[in-house]
């Protein structure tokens, strides 16, 4: 862009912006429609990342050991499980312990589970956490191969199925966030193009004058840039509006889905959606004119 004439194209764009509200106000609305549809997208594909992210790292083995298994040879299964690859962290939980936690989940106020059972029937256990949880089944196979080790369980099948169901979500919401990026650069590209239709013949005047195709792209930028912009900010406060309530009420009436609240990322996200209406804009203005410039 040359400096001398940037009075020029932004006297263009305004006067343009103004002359057609009602296009500019269609042109607007639809930017923030699209924006707003995206953002909404993208919160559900975060969220539903997170929520399943969380499920994967609660996933856990719990190894039972044998009853009549040796101190020291519960101490080196501790160090064998320390040393297989892919472990995180190991916990030991005594038979006392477990029968506390037992009692602590079903047993009721003033109810005596010790003495009701008399000998303590549970055995001792390692629960076992992986770096990677979609290890865990191997990890799993190479601890029940473990000498003192007398029954391994992790969830068998529910935890496949878990995984299973987190990949497609994923590939997914990835998929609706595409489909939903390339219908706003249509729906964009399309909604400019009507107002560039508008001033096609002013366009061809341009032209015919010798007026060079960037010459006549700059205002038409400037524009698509401040309807994006603008359309893109209307649609952030709604999503913010709407998101910050639904965080409110969520976290009162449906605790245990962990929603995205964080203020810092939340605010790169506002931020990148900004910046993707902007481009969007920029981008649909571009697809747009190349067709009127072919003359």
């Amino acid at each position: 862009m040359n400096l001398k004439n940037t009075g020029f194209f932004w006297t263009e764009a305004l006067t343009s912006l103004l002359r057609n509200r009602i296009l500019s106000l269609a042109t607007i609305t639809t930017i923030g429609i699209c924006i707003l549809i995206l953002g909404v997208a993208v919160l559900i594909t975060v969220n539903v990342g997170n929520f399943m992210t969380q499920l994967e790292s609660d996933v856990e083995i719990r190894a039972f050991l044998k009853v009549h298994i040796s101190t020291e040879r519960v101490v080196k299964l501790g160090e064998e499980l320390r040393a297989i690859k892919g472990v995180d962290e190991i916990t030991f939980v005594s038979k006392d312990e477990a029968l506390k936690q037992m009692e602590a989940k079903v047993g009721q106020e003033g109810y005596d589970l010790t003495k009701a059972l008399g000998d303590n029937p549970l055995p001792d256990s390692y629960i076992i956490t992986a770096d990677n949880p979609e290890e865990v089944s191997a990890i799993a196979t190479q601890i029940s191969d473990l000498e003192g080790v007398d029954k391994v369980n992790y969830g068998q099948g529910t935890v496949e199925r878990l995984f299973s169901v987190s990949r497609w979500m994923r590939y997914i919401s990835f998929a609706l966030i595409i489909m939903f990026a390339f219908a706003a650069i249509f729906l964009i590209s399309t909604t400019i193009r009507l107002a560039i239709f508008a001033r096609r013949k002013e366009v061809l005047l341009m032209k015919l004058i010798g007026a060079t195709d960037w010459f006549i792209r700059w205002p038409f930028f400037i524009e698509g840039i401040l309807l994006a912009s603008v359309g893109s900010i209307i649609a952030i406060i709604v999503l913010m509006t709407g998101y910050e309530s639904l965080l409110g009420n969520m976290s009162n009436a449906v605790y245990f889905i962990p929603l995205v609240n964080d203020s810092a990322y939340l605010f790169k996200f506002y931020l990148m959606l900004f910046a993707t209406g902007t481009t969007l804009g920029i981008l649909g203005t571009y697809i747009s004119l190349n067709r009127f410039l072919d003359v």
